[in-house]
């Protein structure tokens, strides 16, 4: 049986790549927040850079964006897409790699997710569910 030097094909991101996307989201927040873009759209809106996952070969980095404040999401992800080549070009420049990644952005629902998951520990039979929990678990402390 050959043996493969990757045995699990869902053990998640390389250190590589998540050294490499940490690099590329920081220099995409610096790009953006500085407006060393040459676009007046772009540059208006104040965009945050949540997280950015490189594919395992680094050449495609998936930058997950938010608008600040949660508005104008698509007029956002448009700026940027227009953009795209402009964006690699600085990028390429500030992070020292063989190849520019291409770009591509996505909106960061983890804002969402996270206000959902508030809102469904906030209702009182959820509370009530795991409060009952933790008082299982002092039980048997006992």
């Amino acid at each position: 049986m050959a043996r493969h030097k990757h045995h699990d094909t869902f053990s998640g991101p390389s250190q590589r790549q998540l050294r490499v996307g940490e690099l590329i989201r920081r220099t995409l927040s610096e790009l953006l927040s500085r407006g060393d873009i040459h676009d007046p759209e772009l540059n208006r809106l104040s965009i945050t850079v949540g997280e950015v996952r490189a594919s395992p070969d680094l050449k495609v980095a998936t930058a997950y964006v938010m608008p600040l404040g949660g508005r104008q999401e698509e007029e956002a992800l448009a700026a940027l897409n227009r953009n795209r080549s402009e964006l690699r070009r600085a990028v390429g420049k500030a992070v020292k790699l063989k190849f520019a990644p291409e770009l591509r952005f996505r909106l960061d629902e983890t804002f969402d997710r996270m206000d959902e998951t508030r809102r469904l520990f906030s209702q009182d039979d959820v509370r009530r569910d795991l409060e009952d929990g933790a008082e299982d678990e002092t039980d048997r402390d006992d």
